[in-house]
């Protein structure tokens, strides 16, 4: 009795991650169909603009075309817009800085994409991340999130949110190659996008400066920067407009300068110099948003190895529970941990680093000038 081919998604964002991994699946035997996103078209903002949508889109149909497998454009704008974007300029203008990609594949790219996928008839979707997952030894009904194969490359910090009913229907095809060997086979197969850089900025908006996308909602509200011992050295924009350990776009001689704390009631911005990086220094801070992924926490108190902010290295430090939030006590100081980024816990495995879970940093505790 012939087998009925499995059916994966994959979504095709016009670059040459996803680009290759459609192909692999369809190497592995799988029916694969590529499906773009259309998530952000920039118009009501004036920023990006329809020809940077119209160009991912024109791109992921010529890989799509190239590889001989049906595309189709889904549009969650609406939904992206809402959840992702407005949320953004909130916690902005609340002080924080958050990380749209996170929050990205925790409501839209994943669960929105999965659903319409197995409703149309998919076994699996998949998507250019460099992650791989696996199953856990002795719980083999369970799945685990590890980093990618190329380390610097790896992605893993921002699909912590991952559930396990997710995670049972994803498929990685790169997680096990690095970005050289994938530019390899983009060449070799002759695909359109194996040229193209890599895409930079906000997730599915693209290169905008964030300055200005926030200045489409947000209000300037000029005041004093000055100097750690209270000196006025300049004019700031408004206080949401910067974050911890900033150093450009002070618009300050002699330094460089960094950002290291402000006055909320004073509308005040603090600025360091190089040899008061002290400032930017803590260990401890709380966090909220708590999601374990696979399923449940680990036994706490307990030493993790955790990531504040991407593309940092993790280091060990105890996670333990204050109520419904966590407490994170780095071993050694860390620099410029962010109200608002995610905090990313993992442990390491067999030379791997499987993600425990994550949550999102509320506070900093420490001495000194306040975040």
């Amino acid at each position: 009795m012939r087998t009925r081919k499995l059916v994966a998604y994959v979504a095709l964002s016009g670059g040459v991650d996803s680009a290759v991994s459609a192909y692999l699946l369809r190497q592995q035997g799988y029916k694969v169909r590529g499906v773009f996103m259309k998530n952000w078209t920039g118009t009501t903002e004036n920023l990006a603009g329809e020809c940077n949508w119209v160009r991912e889109r024109d791109d992921a149909a010529a890989v799509a075309k190239r590889l001989k497998i049906p595309f189709a454009v889904w549009d969650f704008e609406r939904q992206y817009r809402a959840l992702v974007i407005d949320h953004f300029f909130k916690e902005y203008a609340r002080g924080r800085t958050p990380n749209p990609d996170v929050r990205c594949n925790q409501f839209v790219k994943i669960p929105l994409f999965l659903k319409r996928a197995l409703k149309e008839g998919a076994d699996f979707i998949a998507t250019g991340h460099y992650v791989r997952k696996s199953k856990i030894k002795d719980q083999k009904s369970k799945w685990a999130l590890l980093n990618g194969v190329d380390v610097g490359k790896d992605q893993s910090y921002f699909l912590y949110t991952l559930t396990q009913a997710q995670l049972k229907h994803l498929l990685f095809p790169v997680g096990e190659l690095t970005k050289p060997e994938v530019r390899k086979l983009a060449h070799k197969l002759k695909l359109p996008v194996a040229e193209k850089p890599d895409s930079q900025g906000i997730c599915f908006i693209g290169e905008v400066k964030i300055e200005d996308f926030l200045r489409t909602r947000l209000r300037e509200t000029p005041g004093p920067m000055v100097n750690t011992k209270g000196k006025v050295l300049g004019q700031h924009r408004g206080l949401p407009f910067y974050t911890v350990g900033q150093r450009h776009g002070l618009g300050l001689a002699g330094g460089p300068w960094y950002v290291v704390g402000r006055r909320w009631r004073q509308n005040t911005l603090i600025v360091g110099t190089l040899k008061q990086q002290s400032h930017l220094l803590a260990r401890t801070f709380t966090a909220s948003q708590v999601h374990w992924s696979l399923g449940k926490p680990p036994k706490l108190p307990a030493t993790l190895l955790v990531c504040h902010r991407y593309h940092h290295p993790v280091y060990p430090a105890i996670v333990r529970w204050r109520g419904v939030s966590l407490v994170v006590t780095f071993r050694k100081p860390q620099r410029a941990i962010t109200p608002g980024q995610s905090a990313v816990f993992y442990e390491r495995v067999r030379g791997s680093l499987r993600v425990l879970g994550g949550a999102v940093i509320a506070k900093v505790e420490k001495k000194g000038f306040v975040w």
